[in-house]
């Protein structure tokens, strides 16, 4: 629950003040005496809707770093960062991908991969993982991690992300301009109070149901990473051991913007619509039914 109301009120911080930025540079133009101008809406929707997506992408991995507190394994201090380091040199390169950067950070058990481009990623695990699993279960999981990498699913996301936004800000606008006028009668050049309360409760509630399909869309990418690792592996028994065990254990919450890149988080009931990861049974199912 708490994940949801800040998803709303983070929504709200954004929208309040896209409104107080295109009123003071006066961009938004596609508002005009007229009506609407909806070709000068779209470009602002598009310009708008994949600028914040694509920004996001390319701080991804600092941010995840600074975010978790992960420190980067540059010259390995033991034999577990050592082997932690070669695994995911051996997925890599299986992979066809360039050599990560491969960071741990303290938590309970939880695992992922971040970065704007697949050859310049993270890939994070935690203390608890470590410390939790065997690792063969480790491994799986660094399976899993890179194949979110080698599948582009950071960049995927992103502009899934940047589709949403664009049609949740050009229908938010168009449908408010139609209540302020042919509903509410407002008659003046300008938009009147019935406009801005309609575009901000239809960005809330659009944007609402656009997450729904992007945590759709992030749930089939897990089964996909899952599948990714069996390959990788030669085996989904060790994905599957690794999931089993995970479903035993508290796993960490990740910070909101690296959350859909964890090894697992799958709320439950009503909740479930909106999360980023399938339930651990289902893909527990979905690796068996591959023959694993």
């Amino acid at each position: 629950m708490k994940r949801i109301a800040l998803f709303v009120l983070t929504n709200l911080a954004i929208v309040v003040l896209l409104g107080v930025v295109t009123s003071v540079l006066g961009v938004n133009r596609f508002l005009t005496p007229r009506g609407l101008d909806l070709g000068t809406l779209l470009a602002f929707a598009l310009v708008v809707g994949f600028v914040g997506s694509f920004f996001s992408l390319l701080i991804s991995r600092p941010l995840a770093k600074w975010s978790t507190g992960a420190r980067v394994i540059e010259q390995p201090q033991n034999a577990l960062e050592a082997w932690l380091l070669e695994t995911v040199r051996k997925l890599t390169s299986q992979a066809g991908l360039q050599m990560p950067q491969v960071a741990i950070y303290e938590g309970d058990p939880n695992a992922f991969a971040t970065g704007a481009f697949k050859n310049s990623a993270l890939v994070a695990v935690s203390t608890g993982l470590l410390q939790t699993m065997s690792r063969e279960e480790v491994e799986a999981v660094l399976g899993h991690e890179v194949s979110h990498i080698a599948n582009g699913d950071m960049v995927t996301m992103t502009l899934l992300q940047g589709v949403i936004n664009t049609f949740v800000i050009f229908l938010s606008r168009v449908i408010g301009y139609v209540i302020d006028r042919m509903i509410l009668r407002n008659e003046d050049d300008a938009p009147g109070m019935g406009y801005y309360v309609s575009v901000l409760v239809l960005d809330l509630t659009l944007g609402l149901l656009g997450s729904i399909i992007v945590a759709w869309y992030s749930r089939q990418r897990e089964f996909r990473a899952d599948a990714g690792s069996a390959r990788l592996l030669g085996s989904g028994r060790p994905m599957i051991n690794a999931l089993t065990r995970l479903g035993g254990l508290e796993s960490a919450d990740l910070p909101k913007q690296i959350s859909a890149m964890g090894i697992s988080g799958a709320p439950s009931g009503a909740l479930s619509l909106m999360a980023s990861h399938p339930p651990i049974e289902e893909r527990i199912r979905a690796l068996q039914a591959l023959g694993a």
